[in-house]
């Protein structure tokens, strides 16, 4: 599995099985909203030609389910299949076409393309947040979305993590470096991915001291070998 960090919570994940975009935001539809929050790193136009078959929404803020970003993929031909809970589902199926709108609350699994998804605990403010499992048969990838450290979310979570990507910014309702550190000595898994820093702020992820993170770079594949 390719992993490719798309900045701020967005993932690229390619495989023989499927093209998955998770919570993309290539704009600066935030700045309009809160100045301060505008993007520090140009958006790359490239991944506007790709195609995906999946695309997950973990939940309804606009860095997440973006106006401006989502319908350049779903007005862009194709049936792809869209995934997201409550509130970012009535959001993103305001967005029509001949798409797969598939509600995904916590505990919902789905399989796709042969991949299975399933839905977990997430501590936000979107009350209707999750995060999820990506299971493609070989790795469970654990993508957390923006969440605070809650102890229930470890009750939804199995032993054998791959990797999870977890926000450690430290504002608007994400765990800061030390609860982050706490969360991932908890699930351990093989390897822990820091986001949603350096489009709005200018937060190292170098700085944060968990032994087994993988500090991604904008635009780039995730070298897992850093690691393991």
């Amino acid at each position: 599995m390719k992993i490719t960090w798309m900045g701020q919570a967005g993932l690229l994940f390619e495989s023989e099985k499927a093209t998955i975009m998770v919570d993309p935001y290539l704009s600066d539809s935030v700045k309009k909203i809160e100045p301060k929050n505008y993007r520090r790193v140009p958006v790359d136009e490239s991944f506007f030609n790709i195609k995906p078959d999946i695309i997950v929404c973990t939940h309804n803020h606009l860095d997440h389910v973006d106006t401006e970003t989502i319908p350049r993929f779903l007005n862009n031909g194709g049936n792809i299949s869209v995934l997201a809970p409550k509130n970012a589902w009535t959001s993103l199926r305001k967005f029509g076409g001949e798409h797969n709108y598939i509600w995904f609350n916590r505990h919902t699994t789905v399989t796709l393309n042969g991949i299975e998804f399933t839905a977990v605990k997430a501590e936000h403010s979107d009350e209707t947040a999750v995060g999820f499992l990506l299971n493609d048969g070989e790795k469970i990838y654990y993508i957390t979305g923006d969440t605070l450290y809650n102890s229930e979310i470890f009750d939804d979570l199995p032993k054998n993590i791959f990797a999870v990507f977890l926000p450690v910014n430290g504002v608007g309702n994400n765990m800061n470096f030390a609860d982050a550190k706490r969360f991932c000595e908890i699930i351990n898994p093989k390897a822990a991915v820091p986001m949603h820093c350096g489009l709005f702020d200018n937060i190292d992820m170098n700085k944060w001291e968990y032994s087994k993170k993988i500090v991604p770079e904008f635009y780039k594949e995730i070298d897992f070998g850093k690691i393991l």
